[in-house]
């Protein structure tokens, strides 16, 4: 008989079983379940270095706070992974970020141990404060632990909450898990600050957190902020920030001390009567060395070999958008000065990281902080720059106020190179770009770019370097190109054009942005029953090619529009130029290929559009329609003939 891997962790069911063990058995049980995560992992790829780091800090919450009646939350949710394996999910985890299968994120949906559902950041504070006053106005909810990170405490929204859960003064647990490593190093003066503690004895109190930004400054400036700060606040005690924010502060203590992690929690659960921080220091990727030595220790891994920790990535036959969008900004800013580029704590995930490489002072690395980044590049607009904000489609959405009011009210030539739209696969619908194109059409002045392949998003980017008379915007999916032939350099499109790419009389095709691939497939499809179909590439969603539209409308039976996004985008812009120019009362069928009105779990991406009604069959299918055609009655005119 084989013995177990995991004897201690075979004897948990959930959190009751932990509160029976001793403090021996548990830190047993943490080595047990760090090799589970591992060897979960491995088989699915997901979020490793994160949820490593917090093995001994889920199973202490667990051990000491009688969830799920305590509300534990987990900002950005990618370290749930340990979470889910001692919440009753262990035996699910091989279906991690599949389809049909758990999330990788934390899911109100999936378990009563998620109390709150997560994947962008600095929302945790927030969350937990909201259970707290529920809890204090008799609602069935215990205490509230907030679990974040250092990168995610340095957005705006994170102290926008400690500010309010100080002044509310309601007993409330955040821990700080400070790694010294978000998705990328994290920058600014809260990192910098935070890493000197590491000097201090566990338990001491730290300096003044406004002191310590002060500290990172230059004399002059220093003493000048310093003495602004003391009029302003009054503050000249040796207090820290969140001390003077009404929470008592507890740290540094080390995350992987399950001896220490269990004192404090057990202390501060004990006796706190107001808000409580916990700085618990601990180590991305911990325990398992291929994560520990990788620069971004493992934050996000395909399947691997645990033995090496060689990632099972099969070989692109095209280059990703990702990189082409990258090295091609990189080339045209070896030509312009002026160009410079911001990021929001995702220089490799948008590619910016290879201009970074080559001109490291025009690459501007904001931490997890788009609504200032929004705002940094429109300042930077209006000084005369060319600055391409490059932020994924669904973090975008964090700074649409910026967008409105920073940028497009004030008509700045700020460029958004906007990756990752559409539906993106395994990260499910809380990284799925559904919806810029609804939010950017509808502001006045923007131009609005949706690539349909790696050569058009050469084009884009070379279009926008070029468009300083107002905001400019393009939209390209996750993964990678189509294998198209690739220019030397992008040429400048001629703003608001769009093109037919292939020539038919029964029905016209107008697609926008990736799903022009299927799109062709759908005419194919189409051609086999008989029907010839136009295939037009609309480039710009604003402003629209009415000239094509009204082409393409009255020399066809039929239009059908597609693009990669929610309704209330590409379509009704299609749909309001049509009515507006009479064309509807011509009696031209119209039908609106996207994404439905819900949200799509996980899957792979070919899964989802499936899901979404949006493959090749149902764009073929949505002609016929139109067409007033079944497939009987297509199959049946094609065999007469």
């Amino acid at each position: 008989m084989t013995r177990s891997k995991t004897p201690t962790l075979d004897q948990v069911a959930g959190p009751p079983d932990l509160r029976a063990l001793s403090d021996r058995q548990l830190r047993t049980l943490a080595d047990e379940l760090r090799g589970e995560v591992i060897d979960a992992v491995s088989q699915t790829g997901g979020h490793l270095g994160s949820s490593l780091g917090v093995v001994e800090l889920s199973v202490a919450i667990h051990a000491v706070f009688n969830t799920p009646m305590d509300k534990l939350i987990w900002d950005v949710g990618h370290q749930c992974y340990p979470h889910k394996i001692l919440t009753g999910r262990r035996d699910r985890m091989d279906t991690l970020r599949q389809k049909g299968g758990l999330s990788g994120f934390t899911k109100r949906s999936e378990s009563t141990f998620d109390p709150f559902g997560a994947a962008h950041s600095s929302t945790s504070i927030s969350a937990a404060l909201g259970f707290a006053v529920g809890r204090d106005m008799g609602k069935p909810t215990g205490d509230a632990i907030a679990v974040i990170g250092d990168g995610s405490i340095s957005a705006g929204m994170a102290y926008e909450a400690l500010n309010n859960a100080g002044h509310e003064g309601r007993r409330l647990f955040v821990i700080l898990n400070d790694n010294e490593m978000s998705i990328a190093p994290p920058v600014g003066a809260m990192s910098s600050y935070l890493s000197g503690l590491y000097a201090n004895e566990p338990l001491a109190k730290m300096r003044s957190l406004a002191e310590g930004f002060e500290a990172a400054l230059p004399a002059p400036v220093r003493d000048s902020a310093r003495r602004a700060r003391q009029m302003v606040t009054g503050l000249n005690s040796q207090g820290t920030l969140f001390d003077e924010l009404g929470f008592d502060y507890v740290g540094p203590i080390d995350g992987h001390d399950m001896e220490q992690l269990l004192t404090v929690l057990r202390a501060v659960r004990g006796r706190a009567t107001g808000p409580v921080l916990i700085h618990c220091c601990t180590v991305k990727g911990k325990g398992y060395a291929p994560a520990e030595s990788s620069a971004d220790k493992y934050h996000g891994v395909a399947k691997f070999d645990v033995d090496t920790g060689a990632q099972q990535k099969s070989k692109p036959s095209a280059p990703s958008y990702t990189g082409v969008f990258g090295k091609t900004l990189t080339d045209e800013a070896a030509r312009d000065p002026d160009i410079v580029a911001i990021t929001a704590a995702m220089p490799s995930g948008t590619g910016l990281n290879i201009m970074a490489d080559r001109f490291p002072a025009r690459v501007f690395d904001v931490g997890i902080a788009e609504q200032h980044g929004v705002t940094f590049a429109a300042g930077m607009a209006a000084a005369g720059l060319k600055p391409f904000c490059a932020i994924y489609s669904t973090f975008l959405q964090r700074a649409y106020d910026q967008v409105v009011h920073d940028v497009a009210l004030q008509g700045l030539p700020v460029r958004f190179a906007i990756d990752r739209a559409g539906l993106v696969g395994a990260d499910g619908a809380t990284h799925a770009g559904a919806f810029d194109l609804s939010y950017l059409c509808s502001l006045p002045g923007f131009t609005v770019m949706a690539a349909s392949d790696e050569a058009e998003l050469m084009h884009m980017v070379a279009t926008a370097v070029a468009h300083d008379s107002g905001p400019i915007a393009f939209r390209y999916p996750r993964g990678n190109g189509t294998g198209v032939a690739m220019p030397d350099r992008g040429e400048v499109l001629e703003i608001g054009k769009g093109r037919v790419v292939r020539q038919g009389r029964d029905v016209a095709f107008l697609s926008l942005g990736g799903h022009l691939t299927e799109t062709l497939d759908a005419a194919d499809l189409l051609a086999a029953d008989g029907l010839s179909a136009t295939v037009a590439d609309a480039r710009f969603a604003k402003p629209l090619d009415r000239a094509l539209v009204a082409e393409l409308a009255s020399q066809h039976d039929a239009l059908v529009v597609i693009e990669e996004g929610a309704q209330g985008g590409f379509g009704s812009m299609v749909l309001h130029e049509l009515a507006a120019s009479g064309a509807l009362d011509n009696g031209i069928r119209v039908r609106c290929v996207h994404l439905p009105d819900r949200f799509i779990d996980q899957a792979s991406p070919a899964e989802m559009y499936a899901d979404a009604g949006m493959t090749a069959q149902d764009i073929a299918g949505a002609a016929r329609s139109a067409l007033g055609l079944s497939d009987k009655i297509v199959k049946l005119g094609k065999a007469a003939g």
